[in-house]
């Protein structure tokens, strides 16, 4: 189980709700150092699957383990993991530098000094005041991006990192998003975006009728 070149681990995780069953024996491994693409269509199950690996749902059937640690027992929550899950919440009245910072208070990791230099890489200004409540759709993406790297974490879980970007937004993003993976970082991308997965990916897998399915291997 100690292979060091395997950041995640999904092992014939199943996964109910009710009735229903929106995972049906998933397993695969995500290779440390690469970008992996996860696409499917709305309600595919794909959403899930990304939840399952972060630790807010756990497998009916099966395991996740992440850096060696099975999620659920080991650990709530993987550590050093920055994730972007729909849309970003936060607190509207504030600004984009101070929601960050509440955020960073949590782990006590970074200071303003980093706070700053993230809000700079995803392309916003660190010293705007506009509360968060009156940014556009992609600037509000942009801060949920920040949110997710601001810590420097080993694993990035993005689902639509993209949404809502501008055609130069979207390019900017993804050649952050490629020198995130040219610094070390591991990454699982969700998008239905085909061009995003093909500009961007390592490998691919197909999330269809709860089922995974490899589409490319590197």
């Amino acid at each position: 189980m100690s292979n060091d070149n395997i950041a995640i681990r999904v092992q014939n995780v199943s996964k109910d709700f009710g009735q229903e069953r929106v995972l049906k024996s998933v397993t695969r491994n995500f290779e440390s150092g690469k970008i992996h693409g996860i696409v499917g269509n709305n309600g595919s199950g794909k959403t899930v699957l990304i939840k399952c690996i972060c630790g807010f749902l756990l497998p009916t059937e099966g395991k996740v383990l992440v850096n060696g640690k099975c999620v659920g027992r080991d650990v709530d929550f993987p550590p050093d993991l920055g994730l972007i899950i729909e849309t970003p919440g936060f607190l509207p009245q504030m600004s984009g530098a101070r929601n960050l910072e509440i955020l960073a208070s949590l782990n006590r990791k970074i200071g303003l000094k980093e706070i700053a230099a993230t809000i700079r890489r995803v392309g916003l200004d660190p010293l705007m005041k506009k509360p968060v409540g009156k940014y556009s759709l992609g600037m509000r993406q942009r801060l949920g991006i920040a949110q997710a790297i601001m810590e420097n974490p080993a694993l990035l879980v993005l689902d639509e990192p993209l949404n809502g970007l501008d055609k130069h937004g979207v390019l900017e993003m993804r050649i952050l998003i490629k020198n995130l993976r040219n610094e070390g970082k591991t990454i699982l991308l969700a998008s239905h975006n085909q061009s995003d997965i093909d500009e961007l990916c390592d490998t691919v897998c197909e999330m269809d009728a709860s089922v995974l399915t490899v589409i490319r291997e590197e």
